[in-house]
């Protein structure tokens, strides 16, 4: 947005104003200080303001927006729900009931009766009014072990989605980690982008002053202008990655990828401590780290209680073909009137036992679904583990090219410096080529790209297999 503010200098204003008063002078100063104000202003709506956002920072808003995480603990209270009314099937029902019933009833030629030796014929009506009140209650006391199966079952569904949960913060810290590291990746490349540019116009400018004398030809200029273009194309490229990178990241934290913020790109003595570390050294006893992933990961033992809850359901569906037995009583009051309501007064007690015969093989089809069910969740549950293991194999593969490309990487920046150094001073007393040193220049940011990648490669793969054992710690976020 280009904004032009046009501010009349003292002769301007002296030109429409006369000096010499002291109300013409703090007329004019006035004017002064609301133009002044008028770009401050301005300014101040066009550039937003810079807010640092460190890593803590945006994984405490990953957590806290995360519209998925929201869901998922809503759920919660729908899978707690669930435990409480299987609680409920082991305990008696009860309830009150009342009723009023009116009626009446016309009757003609009900009777005769004679006056004066003359039969007429009668009509008659009455009225009835009834009152009750009852409390009844049933127990189912077997249901071919159904409500034990259900109780179990919801157990293992709330645990599960428990475990899903705390998984899903891990995957959100993860994400978070992976997304903020490629925008602090992207910036320090667009830093070395920007020393290379400015390497590369200086270069050119003691080029030309070099032609000027004679000392350089016309073919060296054109070169380094070649050269200087082509800087500032990858220049605009590397700017143009960093604010992609930084929009995935505000996105996914929930935030407008318009608002202006800051990463600090130093780094931290823990990232330090990281790419001072062997992490291979953890790889020593493979069978121990699978062992420690299949007793942290949260969506393991996800799998492992899905899996039972479809063991439940199978006892469930076939309590279909065991009998049932419940209790069942009532105790009634019932009167003509309202106040006559305990005139009369009955007690009842009873049990009823069912005893499925043939249902159309319904029950038959219900054990087969919920067994395939069960079968399904078993073969996931096998997919899982060897998916976890390989995953941990893969990281291994991962931490060995990123372990040796760091090593390689922190080698070939002062080799390339110390060539570049080299070539320039060659090129400067005569005896070296303009190509020599550009190609020595590339070198140089080439290594120093690579060695901000493999940095920060390692650093998130230390945070990867910490997600991927299952130990990425999410509590001090929240």
């Amino acid at each position: 947005m280009n904004i032009s503010v046009t501010i009349y200098n003292g002769n301007q204003i002296n030109s429409k104003i006369k000096s010499g008063s002291a109300t013409e002078k703090l007329l004019e100063n006035r004017m002064r200080l609301l133009l002044i104000s008028l770009i401050l202003t301005l300014f101040s709506l066009v550039v937003p303001a810079q807010q640092e956002l460190t890593l803590d920072q945006a994984i405490q808003i990953a957590l806290h927006n995360n519209s998925g995480l929201k869901q998922s603990v809503n759920g919660i209270s729908g899978y707690e729900s669930n435990v409480l009314a299987a609680y409920g099937n082991f305990l008696p029902s009860l309830g009150l009931s009342g009723s009023w019933d009116w009626s009446k009833s016309d009757i003609k030629n009900a009777g005769f009766i004679i006056i004066n030796g003359v039969p007429f014929s009668t009509s008659a009506s009455s009225q009835n009014r009834s009152y009750s009140a009852s409390v009844n209650s049933n127990w189912t006391l077997f249901d071919g072990l159904a409500n034990f199966a259900a109780l179990s079952q919801s157990k293992n569904d709330l645990q599960s989605a428990e475990a899903s949960l705390q998984r899903l913060k891990q995957d959100i810290v993860f994400q978070t980690i992976s997304l903020y590291y490629d925008v602090i990746n992207k910036q320090k490349l667009l830093s070395v982008k920007e020393e290379d540019l400015k390497w590369n116009q200086k270069n050119l400018e003691t080029i030309r002053e070099r032609n000027k004398l004679g000392a350089a030809t016309l073919a060296d200029v054109y070169q380094q202008e070649v050269a200087e273009g082509n800087a500032e194309l990858q220049l605009v490229t590397a700017q143009n990655d960093l604010e992609s990178s930084k929009n995935d990241l505000l996105y996914y934290l929930g935030k407008d990828v318009f608002e202006n913020y800051v990463f600090p790109d130093i780094l931290t003595e823990d990232e330090k401590g990281i790419l001072s570390s062997d992490l291979l050294k953890d790889f020593d006893n493979l069978s121990e780290l699978v062992t420690q992933a299949f007793d942290n990961r949260q969506d393991y033992k996800s799998a492992i209680l899905d899996l039972e809850s479809t063991v439940n359901g199978v006892t469930i569906a076939r309590s279909g073909h065991l009998p049932s037995l419940t209790a069942n009583g009532f105790y009634q009051y019932q009167g003509d009137r309202l106040s006559e309501l305990d005139q009369s007064k009955r007690l009842a007690f009873g049990l009823t036992l069912s005893i499925p015969i043939f249902s159309g093989w319904s029950v038959s089809n219900r054990v087969q679904i919920a067994e395939v069910q069960a079968e399904n969740k078993e073969i996931d549950l096998k997919d899982l583990e060897r998916d976890i293991k390989r995953q941990i194999e893969t990281i291994y593969l991962q931490l060995k090219v990123a372990k040796k490309g760091l090593d390689v990487s922190q080698r070939n920046v002062k080799s390339a410096s110390e060539n570049l150094k080299i070539e320039e001073e060659k090129y400067s007393i005569g005896s070296g080529k303009l190509l020599d040193v550009l190609i020595a220049n590339s070198n140089y940011t080439t290594a120093q790209s690579d060695l901000i990648n493999s940095q920060y490669a390692y650093i998130v793969l230390s945070d990867k297999l910490k997600y991927t054992l299952g130990v990425l710690d999410y509590s001090k976020y929240e």
